[in-house]
């Protein structure tokens, strides 16, 4: 099965034949307008990011993880200049580390984004991401189209548009990198189904780089695309058998070449993530609860020009997963496609991918409306092997936005060269479809900035080489965690235990788990956060408390926003003796305790 255009009104196939070179070279070069896409896009994701940029002191709706990829942006910055090793860091849950290689590292951002890390701190490079992000995947997709499947180039902007910032892209970007960054996506299908059949070992190659990077960039859309792939080739075979048995050979052959050389560049690094230090087994939250309710595919998401807060918020796990959202006339929209082009192999293979992820998206039993109907979902047949099992449903449903964005593309297509009055209902339905779905910027919430004694150095005086910073109250859960967000805004320059990340519950237990195993003096000072109680403080505590320190290797304690009769500031000073104030914190030095 191969990608390519069609040059008239004949159903559309995913196989051209051989071609000569020149008359390849012909078939599209990049012309002015093109510029003036991209252009559009960027500026899109600049609107988009626009608050985060104007208020700098306020972070994207889902904060901690935006504080968790600013870490691994400023640690991949810090890997390329001081040696470090990419995939592991102490910097986190001292004494014992992290694997980032089985955690979100985003190394292929993260690296080249390493000169914007150093010249202007993670926040920025966290925000050229998120902007990276959104207008790559929209461009990736419109070169795709613009080259192999439509000759408009407004059919391949408006399907590029769709597909870099739909409502699950855009509420993706905001917290998840590693999802939002699809735009290897379009290259390695174009790599895996290009029409021409020669060339096999080059592409193969390639294809194996881009796959070698994308585990770098993300390994669950890597998961998906390869799902989706074979699903659309299984239904392209079904629908064109000739055409499939004739360049299935080339295909074979590409993935074969690409397999063999993603595995040499991949084998190092997938040890250390299954077996390596800090290595863990499953997940440590359910996965199978975070599916969609099949009513959300006509609603409206939160983040678009018409959602709703309250019935919107009633349909996704969450405001990060609100990954389908395709507003009311969109999916009757792509039916209407579906059945105008249906002789084209391309569409039906297209409508049986994007069904299947839908269907996937609503997890192992089916809900109408917040009614779990108790119907068994095809998510079922997923959720027993292995890998599979750890998949989020609801972002199964990311498949659909290219399906729908490709669907677009070729219906605007067909009808370029019609008479204005046929051209004008096709027009004014996808108008009427996406105009709904238009996204509004991206939401921010306010988070406690990081001290002044943190941000401008003050604890390099107390800190010495191989002892910690310890942020109070320790967080190693999945909870908003200073240390992660202090760490990252001063470019890792000091250790701290703890941290937002997953590892395993301990040494002899690779069972999975939100950060680092609980030590008795976290859980207290946790309490007292909790419930606004000084805890009971004897002589054990005060004993379990240096032990504790002595496990961190702490240095100091440090507690953002401190005041006086603060519940956990009394439970310190009663542990540990009295602190001080320093800028825009309080200070227990406790050096002295740990020797």
């Amino acid at each position: 099965m191969v990608v390519g255009r069609p040059d008239t009104d004949q159903p559309l196939r995913l196989t051209a034949p051989e071609a000569p070179p020149a008359a390849r070279a012909r078939r599209w070069r990049p012309r002015a307008v093109d510029a003036l896409v991209v252009a559009g896009y960027l500026g899109l994701a600049l609107l988009l990011t626009a608050d985060q940029w104007r208020r700098p002191e306020r972070l994207f709706h889902q904060a901690g993880d935006q504080m968790l990829f600013e870490w691994m942006l400023a640690h991949a910055a810090r890997a390329v200049t001081g040696g470090e090793n990419p995939l592991y860091s102490t910097a986190l849950n001292a004494p014992d580390g992290v694997n980032l290689m089985a955690n979100t590292s985003v190394l292929g951002l993260g690296v080249p984004l390493a000169p914007v890390t150093w010249a202007f701190g993670s926040q920025v490079a966290f925000l050229v991401a998120v902007v990276g992000c959104l207008a790559g995947t929209a461009t990736a997709w419109y070169g795709l189209l613009a080259r192999r499947l439509v000759r408009s180039r407004s059919a391949a902007a408006v399907g590029g548009l769709f597909c870099g910032f739909a409502p699950g892209a855009v509420s993706q970007a905001g917290a998840h990198l590693h999802v939002a960054a699809q735009f290897l996506v379009p290259v390695i299908l174009g790599l895996v189904f290009r029409p021409a059949g020669d060339r096999v070992r080059r592409d193969g190659v390639l294809l194996g780089l881009a796959v070698a990077y994308q585990v770098f960039v993300g390994e669950e859309v890597l998961v998906f695309l390869a799902l989706a792939a074979g699903v659309l080739a299984g239904a392209y075979t079904l629908a064109d058998r000739a055409a499939a048995r004739r360049l299935a050979p080339a295909v074979l052959r590409r993935l074969c070449v690409g397999a063999l050389v993603a595995g040499v560049l991949l084998a190092y690094p997938l040890w250390f993530q299954f077996h390596g230090p800090g290595h863990y087994t499953g997940m440590p939250f359910f996965a199978q609860g975070f599916r969609l309710d099949a009513a959300s595919f006509t609603a409206s998401a939160r983040q678009t020009v018409a959602g709703d807060d309250h019935h919107s918020g009633l349909l996704s796990p969450n405001l990060t997963e609100e990954t389908s959202f395709f507003g009311p006339f969109l999916p009757l929209l792509a039916v209407l496609v579906v059945v105008r082009l249906w002789r084209r192999p391309l569409v039906r293979a297209l409508a049986v991918c994007g069904l299947l992820f839908a269907l996937l998206s609503l997890g192992p039993t089916i809900v109408v409306n917040r009614h779990d109907t108790g119907l068994p979902g095809p998510y079922r047949l997923l959720a027993r092997l292995p890998l599979l099992d750890l998949v989020v449903p609801a972002r199964l449903a990311l498949v659909c936005v290219p399906v729908l964005g490709v669907l677009l593309a070729l219906a605007l297509d067909r009808v370029r060269h019609r008479s204005a009055r046929t051209r004008a209902p096709w027009v004014g339905a996808v108008v009427a479809a996406l105009l709904p779905l238009a996204p509004t910027p991206i939401r921010t919430v306010p988070v406690v900035p990081v001290p002044a004694f943190v941000a401008d150095g003050g604890w390099r005086a107390y800190v010495p080489a191989g002892r910690t910073l310890v942020p109070v109250p320790p967080v190693t859960g999945a909870a908003v965690s200073p240390a992660t967000f202090w760490s990252a805004r001063g470019g890792l320059a000091f250790e701290a235990p703890g941290g937002y990340f997953i590892g395993p519950r301990s040494g002899d237990d690779a069972t999975a788990r939100w950060g680092a195993p609980d030590r008795p003096t976290s859980l207290l000072l946790r309490r007292a956060a909790e419930t606004g109680q000084v805890p009971p403080v004897g002589e054990a505590e005060r004993q379990q408390a240096v032990a504790d320190l002595r496990h961190w290797r702490a240095a100091v304690l440090v507690q953002a926003g401190s005041f006086p009769g603060d519940p956990v500031r009394t439970t310190v000073d009663a542990l540990v003796g009295p602190g001080r104030d320093v800028a825009g914190a309080y200070l227990w030095d406790v050096r002295p305790l740990v020797g």
